[in-house]
């Protein structure tokens, strides 16, 4: 964990999501000034409303910020082409103009690792070159990855891309509240019987090394995988929250063609309900993958190590979810 920032006054974008609330305390807790962008405003932490898409008032809310780290993005594999770009590669744009006319040192930009996700080689790392494949998320990951780099490149703002895996912890909806919820109403199951790998990052670990890209010079114009470093089944990751929630060791699971049939039927129909759902072949090519990623280039250059094995995660993650009541407590 940094003592100290190099940094005075940092501009978070999505400060009041999961990743941006836990990069904001921590920032705080050095003593930098933090502010931020969400779409409501909480003038209690500093954050102002805004639509990262389209410039406004909160771009000069950026004006004498230091460091810009962009978290706000569309994390959903249902989703419009139209809007997963709109926010996720102009977005980003939008987001580094502001902060290089604010005068910013640094902009961190909160990639994925779904920009990798249809690359088949085990142990792939920052080299491994990228394909988009019509999945609207994946491909504006992509995208918003080459905004920051052509820009870093051009001279326009010295800039990092991180690509974090599949973080959990208090307050992941997509990794601890989805599943958590989706058990519970009998809707969870995994492809491939349950022996898809599953890269978890445990949000404090992801914290530290998103920070010393930023803080370390090391870090300018590069790219950083950031994933667990211990290979764990989805199975066995899911497995603890059954556990949790008292329904056994290990959670429903079938062939990845019949995993991907339940869960093609299970969009259409939340789909024409109107409602929102992570059910769909996205979900399932994410959940079925077998090969691990390299976090070797992270290890080098900022000397990043994860401190908090799954266990631990998952013992602070049961505490959160029933002090929160989504677990009976």
């Amino acid at each position: 964990m940094m003592e100290h920032t190099r940094y005075s006054r940092v501009f978070i974008t999505g400060a009041l999501g999961f990743v941006g609330r836990a990069l904001a305390a921590r920032y705080r807790e050095l003593g930098a000034e933090v502010r931020g962008l969400d779409r409501a405003a909480d003038a209690t932490a500093n954050v102002v409303a805004g639509d990262v898409a389209e410039p406004a008032t909160w771009q000069t809310h950026i004006d004498g910020c230091d460091l810009v780290i962009h978290t706000a993005a569309i994390v959903t594999n249902n989703v419009a082409r139209e809007h997963a770009w709109r926010v996720n590669a102009l977005g980003t744009r939008r987001v580094l103009e502001a902060a290089k006319r604010g005068g910013a040192d640094r902009f961190v930009h909160i990639s994925s690792l779904a920009a990798m996700r249809f690359i088949a080689a085990d142990q792939a790392d920052e080299t491994a070159a990228v394909m988009p494949t019509g999945n609207p998320y994946v491909d504006t990951k992509i995208a918003g990855e080459h905004v920051v780099l052509s820009a870093h490149a051009a001279g326009e703002i010295a800039g990092t891309v991180i690509r974090p895996a599949d973080i959990y912890g208090p307050g992941s909806r997509p990794w601890t509240i989805v599943p958590v919820q989706m058990i519970q109403k009998g809707l969870f199951f995994l492809p491939a019987h349950g022996q898809g790998l599953f890269r978890a990052i445990y949000i404090d670990d992801l914290v530290d090394g998103v920070m010393l890209a930023a803080e370390k010079d090391e870090g300018s114009g590069q790219i950083f995988i950031l994933g667990g470093e211990k290979v764990v089944t989805c199975a066995a990751f899911f497995g603890s929250y059954t556990r949790m929630l008292g329904n056994g060791d290990r959670p429903r699971t079938f062939s990845t063609g019949v995993a991907t049939a339940l869960a093609e039927t299970g969009r259409i129909a939340f789909t024409l309900l109107g409602k929102p759902t992570e059910l769909g072949r996205g979900a399932i090519e994410m959940l079925s993958k077998t090969t691990t990623v390299s976090n070797a280039k992270a290890h080098r250059l900022l000397g990043w190590e994860p401190r908090i094995d799954l266990d631990e995660g998952m013992r602070r993650t049961e505490a959160w979810l029933r002090s929160q009541g989504i677990l009976g407590r």
